[in-house]
């Protein structure tokens, strides 16, 4: 695939390429086995609904543990099945990594490996890493801060182990305060006040490293995006983007969860924290949520994409695998023929219901109704 050199740089063949992915109980797939090509692109195709997307949701969930469609862990689970499993066989600069992953239902954790041992997220995302383009990305830009939010921490989880175990330690903090909040009904005494200053104190300490990294990542990141802008926009105007991060409390953390102590009790939930923090992208100093076309938040959208696939291709030192789903049929002819241009030589996942366009090199066919069901 070409690449536009002046907006990603240094992107040399992987080091790092998935060989082999196996799903079995997975969405609609009792088994299956599916051999991309380890360099260039391989395109998936098939009808509506015969599981091309899932083909790119099982290699993501390899690396992130989570569906990047938003879906539940059971929705992920083929019907009549109680456990699903993902398999993937990986090259790592002639290194064999096997990483396998359990999905349940119920209240169980799904279960991970790499090489046999037990993995946390950080060990995940270092095995797998990929950036995912998809059609739902105008969300990054048309709805609330929730998505922005998972964009920036999966990044981070793949670019710093240490900030991948802060992020699943705010994560578990968030999850065990608010059962607390819940369990506690409104009751202020001296035993709730106790077990709220321990979980307080694990929640700022895991949090104030998560704010950290974020807000490292945005500087890296904005003048990233605003290059990609320019080249997938070809604007004329002014085009300036620009990446802030709105924090929900002022001051250290700790002293806010004590300060809302008394609200969150009442709500039964933690009204302040990194989980309420947003990121907001103006374009030429104007709210790019509110105040942007459609067109334009698609290109910023696919911008922010684009940037952090350079950024973690330069720091990691090899480019992420790249999935893309189904992004042409959402592009004009010029915005594709555009990112066909900016994307890097690397190993590439896609799914297409529409022709490819014009530049798209392609080194393997996968037709997915043919896969084992």
């Amino acid at each position: 695939m070409p690449a536009d050199q002046s907006v990603l740089e240094g992107a040399e063949s992987p080091a790092l390429v998935l060989t082999e992915l196996s799903m079995r109980d997975f969405r609609t797939f009792s088994m299956a086995t599916v051999v991309p090509a380890k360099e260039g692109t391989t395109v998936f195709t098939g009808p509506n609904g015969s599981g091309k997307t899932t083909v790119l949701e099982a290699v993501a969930f390899l690396g992130s543990q989570r569906s990047f469609r938003g879906a539940p862990r059971e929705a992920m689970i083929r019907t009549g099945a109680e456990r699903g499993y993902v398999r993937g066989e990986l090259d790592d600069a002639g290194r064999r990594v096997t990483v396998e992953t359990e999905l349940t239902r119920g209240a169980g954790e799904s279960r991970a490996q790499v090489n046999r041992q037990r993995a946390r997220r950080a060990e995940l995302a270092a095995a797998v890493p990929v950036t995912v383009f998809s059609p739902d990305d105008l969300a990054l830009i048309q709805a609330g801060p929730a998505g922005r939010r998972t964009m920036l921490d999966d990044a981070l989880a793949s670019l710093d182990r240490r900030l991948a175990a802060a992020i699943e330690d705010t994560e578990r903090a968030l999850r065990q305060r608010g059962a607390f909040l819940r369990q506690a009904g409104g009751r202020v005494g001296p035993d709730t006040e106790a077990t709220l200053e321990v979980w307080d104190d694990r929640l700022a300490t895991a949090a104030t490293s998560v704010v950290g990294g974020r807000r490292s990542l945005l500087r890296e990141l904005a003048p990233l995006a605003e290059r990609a802008y320019l080249a997938l926009a070809d604007a004329t105007g002014p085009a300036h983007v620009e990446l802030s991060y709105q924090q929900s409390w002022d001051g250290p953390l700790r002293d806010a969860l004590e300060a809302r102590r008394k609200e969150d009790l009442r709500r039964g939930a933690t009204t302040v924290g990194p989980h309420r923090d947003d990121l907001l992208v103006t374009l030429a100093g104007r709210d790019s949520r509110s105040q942007a076309s459609q067109g334009e938040q698609r290109c910023l959208a696919l911008s922010l994409r684009l940037g952090i696939h350079q950024l973690l291709t330069k720091r990691l030192g090899r480019p992420p695998i790249l999935l893309l789903d189904d992004v042409f049929s959402e592009l004009d002819l010029a915005r594709s023929r555009a990112l066909v241009r900016l994307l890097p030589r690397g190993q590439s996942l896609l799914t297409t219901a529409t022709p490819l366009p014009e530049g798209m090199e392609v080194e393997r066919i996968v037709d997915v109704v043919g896969l084992a069901r």
